[in-house]
């Protein structure tokens, strides 16, 4: 059986995404369908290897008789039309931040919490902030092994996380650096290029970013509302992946050689920990990869049972688009679909949200 598939914001870098992930994973698609703003009505968009599609107006597009819809057009075009799709039958799966903390609305990493889709009584599920998404594939065989209490982490972040005028800012500023143009910061507080900014998101009443608020919050919601996290979010001169260098605690006492194992049987995890030169995972390694990869494991001996660790994964995939797809993906596993419409919705019980 095939699906009626929506991609909302299909002409952006995580629509486009998008389309080429579902082409690549072969999810099981009766009809695909691009949608944008009316300024992108009409232009040519790819669907795998030969297919090209036409995008459509989202604005008057109807979305009854559609069966899944992956939105990514940015989270005030969210906020109007995902829950008219859902009205009108189409399980939406937002990419944006808008619904994340909502009542109602699962927000889901499939390796972590795929068994809460099934709570999604508003017929909208959202898809979490890129970096703590790959966090939490990384820190869930952990946190099942020895329960973690308190998570501390700073982020690198690249600048695709801030969509195509992030990536373009940055080009312009590095090329411009080589030719002594003086750079023009818009989409940045500072001059991102050859510099590293502590500064993603507007800043809140005690002095932490929305960004860095998203990762406490989301964690609480996704993985153990008892988990405390400090996060400090920089936005770094890379055009694609994000890293993280993570410290936690927790309550068990660690032993690294279980953790190693955890890690290596962990779905979306590929353990790259080698004591040597080269042995662990850059950012531009990871690009157009599936996994998150975990390296520099090592107990931390400034707190009790503490473990530190660094990881990498590509943001426009595990950090958005991939993950959006396998929400979709693991639907249809459990087969929650019927005429359109989630129909296990109320039967999962609370504890299966952790």
């Amino acid at each position: 059986m095939g699906y009626r598939v929506a991609v909302v914001g299909a002409t952006g870098a995580v629509g486009r995404e998008l389309l080429r992930i579902l082409a690549e994973r072969d999810f099981p698609v009766d009809e695909v369908v691009a949608l944008a703003s009316p300024r992108s009505t009409g232009r040519e968009i790819s669907f795998g290897d030969k297919k090209v599609l036409k995008v459509q107006n989202l604005e008057t597009f109807d979305f009854k008789g559609w069966d899944i819809a992956l939105f990514s057009p940015g989270g005030a075009i969210s906020a109007v039309y995902a829950p008219k799709a859902a009205a009108a039958g189409c399980v939406v799966i937002d990419n944006t931040s808008h619904f994340r903390m909502e009542p109602g609305v699962p927000l889901i990493v499939p390796e972590v919490n795929a068994a809460a889709i099934g709570k999604a009584s508003r017929g909208i599920i959202a898809n979490p902030n890129c970096s703590t998404a790959q966090m939490l594939v990384a820190l869930k065989p952990l946190h099942d092994l020895f329960r973690i209490k308190r998570i501390v982490v700073s982020t690198y972040q690249a600048v695709s996380g801030a969509g195509k005028d992030g990536m373009d800012e940055l080009f312009a500023q590095t090329k411009g650096t080589f030719v002594n143009d003086q750079p023009t910061v818009a989409q940045f507080t500072k001059q991102i290029a050859f510099n590293v900014i502590p500064h993603i998101d507007r800043f809140m009443d005690d002095g932490a970013t929305k960004e860095e608020w998203k990762m406490a919050v989301e964690t609480r919601k996704i993985m153990d509302p008892d988990i405390k996290v400090l996060a400090t979010c920089v936005r770094v001169p890379v055009f694609i992946g994000h890293s993280e260098a993570i410290s936690i605690e927790c309550e068990k006492p660690v032993d690294l050689k279980k953790a190693r194992e955890a890690l290596r049987k962990a779905p979306g995890v590929i353990l790259r920990d080698e004591r040597e030169d080269g042995g662990y995972v850059t950012p531009i390694e990871c690009v157009g990869e599936d996994a998150t990869y975990v390296s520099r494991l090592r107990i931390d001996p400034s707190v009790e049972n503490g473990l530190a660790l660094w990881c990498v994964s590509d943001n426009l995939r595990k950090g958005a688009a991939l993950n959006a797809v396998q929400i979709a993906e693991s639907i249809v596993k459990q087969g929650l679909l019927k005429d359109g419409q989630l129909f296990r919705r109320n039967e999962v019980p609370d504890e299966d949200e952790d």
